[in-house]
């Protein structure tokens, strides 16, 4: 097992390094991001799965069994489980992706209007979150990947430090065939938004550039222009005055 502490300063370094001695502890000096830090992780483990994993989850009895499980089907890149908070309530974790109508749907509150078929795909809200299916992009919060699978599409890429990189990442395996199943059995606590609740300003700003990398990336030049430029438009319109929001609020 790898450990990679990205400047926590929190403790948790010398915490790994004097009570899990057998784990092998990256500890970088600055935080290089989500992407890097996974990167690194992958990197220095040679097993032919790779378990993503964030510091505010809980893996629950079974769920690696289960995700292992789903490996056995042909073509399968990744399986992702059923993220629960701690209150009970399933997460909805999974999301198509970004494409231009469904994203234009939810920021204009038709999704919510029309949930099931294309204008409600990009959040998924015609779906429970508790059946097997395979999805498009599932949070990376905790994923299990086929290394296989990394070694044709490549890793994490770094331009997405901290949001989008795993869309990227799925976005990616899906293009070169690869199957991304989403498991209810596997069952994960997720302790959601504690890791970024102290920076949630630099968050939102980090997740609209996000959206607006994966644009350049992957749909530029492949979509109408008209709604390539409607969602970038957008995205850079009103990342500021949410990202605002969120540091009156104390973030």
């Amino acid at each position: 097992m790898v450990v990679v502490d990205n400047a926590s300063g929190d403790g948790t370094a010398e915490m790994v390094e004097q009570e899990f001695p057998g784990v092998r502890l990256i500890a970088n000096e600055s935080n290089l991001g989500f992407a890097a830090g996974n990167n690194q992780a992958i990197e220095a483990t040679r097993a032919p799965f790779v378990l993503l994993l964030n510091p505010d989850t809980e893996v629950q009895e079974g769920a690696l069994a289960a995700l292992l499980q789903v490996f056995e089907e042909a073509r399968v890149g990744a399986a992702a489980p059923q993220l629960v908070l701690p209150d009970g309530r399933v997460q909805r974790s999974c999301r198509g992706f970004p494409e231009p109508v469904p994203v234009l749907a939810e920021a204009v509150g038709l999704a919510r209007l029309f949930p099931r078929g294309r204008l409600g795909a990009y959040r998924m809200r015609g779906w429970d979150h508790d059946t097997r299916r395979e999805v498009d992009q599932p949070m990376a919060s905790t994923l299990a990947v086929r290394r296989a699978a990394l070694a044709e599409v490549g890793l994490f890429d770094e331009d997405f430090p901290l949001y989008f990189n795993d869309v990227d990442l799925c976005y990616r395996l899906k293009q070169a065939g690869w199957k991304i199943v989403f498991e209810p059995k596997a069952r994960v606590l997720h302790h959601h938004g504690h890791s970024t609740r102290q920076v949630r300003a630099r968050a939102v700003l980090e997740s609209h550039r996000g959206l607006i990398r994966f644009y350049r990336k992957h749909y530029r030049g492949r979509v109408f222009p008209l709604w390539y430029w409607a969602v970038t438009a957008g995205a850079w319109l009103t990342m500021w005055p949410r990202a605002a929001l969120a540091k009156l609020r104390g973030g």
